[in-house]
């Protein structure tokens, strides 16, 4: 059973907006920090954000405003609704539970015309 699984990538025009969902199985999805990153081609893995097992959400800079994560535990999912998508955008998204060392494979999301 992979503990993390993402979904909801995909092709994007500028400006327009897609939702990540991230899944876990075999953990309580509350009570743990669960972060998003994401890594482009040729740079380094980039934090997006992350929502604390205080319920508290934090956001890099480079998202602020245009991103937003939420959870839900009866779902067992986080999520991560991103609007007015950029070019600079474009990378594949991780979700991750550090303090359970699990990292999801990931979910390519591109943004181009």
């Amino acid at each position: 059973q992979v503990p993390l699984v993402e979904s909801g990538g995909g092709l994007v025009q500028p400006g327009g907006s897609l939702r990540l969902s991230c899944v876990g199985s075999g953990f309580d999805v509350t009570i743990y920090n669960m972060y998003w990153h994401r890594q482009a081609p040729g740079k380094e893995r980039e934090l997006v954000g992350f929502a604390g097992s205080d319920t508290v959400i934090t956001y890099a800079d480079s998202v602020k405003g245009r991103f937003t994560i939420s959870r839900d535990g009866a779902k067992k999912t986080l999520y991560l609704q991103m609007n007015n998508l950029q070019p600079g955008d474009t990378a594949v998204y991780y979700c991750s539970v550090p303090t359970l060392r699990y990292r999801g494979r990931g979910t390519q999301v591109t943004v181009a015309v």
